[in-house]
């Protein structure tokens, strides 16, 4: 992944609340989290459903616009004062051209699509206590980095019932 990061000449900051991407919008970079939080979400009506976090150390993007170049649903709003690099579609264009790049592009759409499929299955099949526990066997560090209500709309639960979780 240093390999991806690398390619950035670009940092930004934004602040909390603030929209890197708003619904409608084309957005073709891919961001590095140096520092802070982030949430992708959707809107259903007037609610959110948060689908995806970034912290510091994670890759955040909309994959759907970046892929295609159309508008994406997709939302991503900083939880907290985010620095971020970024790294345009026309620089991992170029990075992939380059012999054997592409098996770490490949690595890393790979894993994107194994945990969005094991979150289906997961909101699918599973009580509220287990989609809990999987979470925070798989990503304990969301719980220092992520407010409660965010966390307890991705598990798509009441913040109430995230309480009571953590307290058992």
């Amino acid at each position: 992944m240093k390999e991806i990061i690398a390619l950035s000449d670009k940092e930004v900051t934004i602040n909390r609340n603030e929209f890197l991407k708003v619904n409608g919008s084309i957005d073709t970079n891919l961001y590095y989290i140096e520092s802070g939080s982030m949430r992708i979400f959707v809107l259903d009506g007037s609610d959110e459903q948060n689908i995806r976090f970034g912290y510091t150390g994670n890759l955040i993007v909309a994959l759907d616009s970046f892929l295609t170049g159309q508008p994406s649903n997709l939302c991503i709003q900083a939880i907290k004062k985010t620095v971020l690099k970024v790294i345009t579609k026309k620089q991992i264009d170029e990075f992939l051209a380059l012999k054997n790049n592409q098996i770490l592009w490949i690595a890393i759409l790979e894993n994107l699509g194994v945990q969005q499929l094991e979150r289906e299955i997961d909101l699918l099949k599973n009580s509220p206590k287990e989609r809990y526990e999987r979470v925070l066997k798989r990503s304990p560090q969301l719980f220092q980095e992520i407010p409660n209500r965010h966390i307890a709309n991705y598990l798509r639960m009441s913040p109430e019932t995230l309480s009571r979780l953590k307290k058992s």
